[in-house]
């Protein structure tokens, strides 16, 4: 009998994941880590790591599985944790999720799975996978999960052909509201239990108040760019050109508020501006962490907040099927998402000798640097980098 370890996060997914491994005849064992542990940060204490383990123990308990724990809150502030703080400290704005999956739930937890003498490691993602032979080659392919609206493959982007072939999702071929029935109709604990929000193990939280822990509050303007800024400069077809965003100076536009922070900020951000009576809604449209200024545009469709093209250099670029990766001075057109839930865009991937251009068929909103642009051929995923 083949030995399944599943991470076990108290959730209503991981519950169900380990019943149906159960059903499929896997010997089965829960494990659940232990990543975080500092409550002072969150916006609310109904998510700590206590209740959750509180709950994944009922759901072993009545699943009669083995429940582990491992604490790797060390790792986890050390590899997650630390990256978010230098990544928004440099103006760019990181997706933990992505990093949590890569260096925490794929890699030192998988160690500890083996430890436990599994076979295969499995989590409640609602995303699949699908083993193919290439040229006498066993090859995995990652694919969107049957859920439109609870798809996670996104926060996958980064793992590696060696991190899939140890992982199973049970709950891949499922929808949501499917999920909620087996745990209701099977007694878990978890049945009607809410999805954890925020980021990734931590918890719904306040950022700027998250981010001072490292990062210091200092006063800054708050300049709006008229649109009249762009006349004459949206013209240009040049990929290196339209893949850049736009690099205002004070003199560019008009105080119009202030701010605790560049830092704290991120493009495309509305909420958290406190700038009120503008007709329109204002967006962040760039930050400028050294002279410690915020760019805003007035309304949804201000230019600023739209681009036509990304760049992803070579050393942080990713291909989850690296017998697809293109060749320099290659092109291919591919599906591409930069943030979980986007619907996916059409747009074509162009190799270049320092690295990947992605120019969309229409221009996209909030592409901000330190994001991940994740590029796939239908539903599968083939890769993914961080936009510069």
């Amino acid at each position: 009998m083949k030995k399944v370890v599943i991470g076990m996060s108290g959730g209503v997914d991981s519950s169900v994941a380990a019943y149906l491994l159960k059903q499929q005849g896997y010997e089965v064992v829960g494990l659940f880590m232990k990543n975080w542990d500092d409550a002072s940060v969150t916006l609310t204490s109904n998510c700590t790591w206590e209740d959750d383990l509180l709950f994944a123990e009922m759901v072993s308990k009545k699943l009669d599985i083995p429940l582990h724990m491992v604490d790797l809150s060390d790792e986890y502030r050390k590899r997650v944790v630390e990256y978010m703080f230098a990544e928004y400290e440099k103006g760019r704005t990181p997706n933990p999720d992505v990093l949590c999956n890569r260096e925490i739930k794929f890699d030192i937890f998988i160690d500890e799975c083996l430890k436990l003498g599994a076979d295969y490691v499995a989590t409640g993602h609602y995303c699949r996978k699908e083993t193919i032979d290439v040229n006498g080659k066993e090859t995995y392919r990652l694919l969107a999960g049957k859920d439109p609206n609870k798809d996670q493959s996104y926060f996958l982007c980064q793992l590696s052909q060696e991190q899939i072939s140890k992982a199973l999702f049970p709950i891949g071929e499922l929808l949501k509201p499917e999920v909620r029935e087996i745990a209701e109709r099977e007694g878990l604990a978890t049945a009607t239990r809410k999805d954890s929000q925020g980021i990734c193990f931590v918890g719904k939280v306040d950022l700027p108040t998250f981010l001072q822990q490292k990062l210091t509050a200092k006063k800054g303007d708050i300049i709006e760019i008229p649109e009249s800024y762009y006349e004459g400069r949206n013209s240009s077809d040049d990929l290196e050109e339209i893949s850049k965003a736009f690099k205002y100076r004070r003199e560019d536009g008009n105080v119009i508020a202030g701010h605790r922070g560049a830092h704290f900020y991120t493009i495309g951000q509305r909420k958290g501006l406190n700038i009120g009576g503008t007709g329109k809604p204002m967006y962040v449209i760039a930050i400028d962490v050294e002279e410690n200024i915020v760019f805003v545009g007035r309304g949804d469709d201000h230019p600023g907040l739209y681009r036509k093209a990304l760049f992803i250099s070579n050393e942080e670029s990713h291909w989850v099927r690296a017998d697809l990766k293109t060749e320099t001075e290659d092109s291919k057109d591919f599906l591409i998402r930069i943030r979980y839930r986007q619907p996916l865009q059409k747009g074509t991937l162009i190799s270049k000798p320092k690295g990947l251009y992605i120019k969309f068929d229409k221009p996209q909103r909030g592409i901000a640097p330190g994001q991940f642009a994740a590029w796939y051929d239908q539903e599968e995923l083939i890769g993914s980098g961080v936009i510069n």
